[in-house]
């Protein structure tokens, strides 16, 4: 199993789909990494040699922010907007969508699951 970035990348996979299993690395990156480190990306991961997998390793150290550096990136960008008190900030604290979606109905995955209010009835219920 070759360790790349600190996440051990599956043996079975092809290098260009093993790739994307590091946090930061999409199918693009993955394929643009295979393209400048010389790898062919249908290859499978146990049949790289040491030195291909340096080259592999070197790329991304030098050219990608991944795992731990772009979470953290991502976490300070999002508690930075919390801390000027913008929109998206304030959006983020009370945990609602950030980008217009409606939230009457919907917006399960940001809210969680529903919370039933007791005593509300609907207007036409009360005749």
């Amino acid at each position: 199993m070759a360790r790349i970035s600190g996440v051990d990348i599956p043996r079975d996979k092809r290098v260009d789909v093993a790739l994307r299993y590091i946090y930061g690395i999409g199918p693009t990156a993955a394929d643009k990494i295979c393209q400048v480190s010389h790898v062919d990306g249908s290859t499978r991961v146990r049949d790289l040699t040491d030195d291909e997998v340096t080259r592999v390793r070197e790329v991304i150290d030098r050219d990608y922010t991944v795992e731990g550096d772009l979470r953290r990136e991502v976490r300070q960008n999002i508690q930075r907007l919390i801390e000027i008190n913008c929109f998206r900030g304030v959006r983020h604290r009370r945990g609602l969508p950030l980008h217009g979606q409606r939230t009457r109905t919907n917006a399960r995955t940001r809210k969680g699951p529903k919370k039933t209010v007791a005593g509300k009835r609907r207007a036409s219920a009360k005749k």
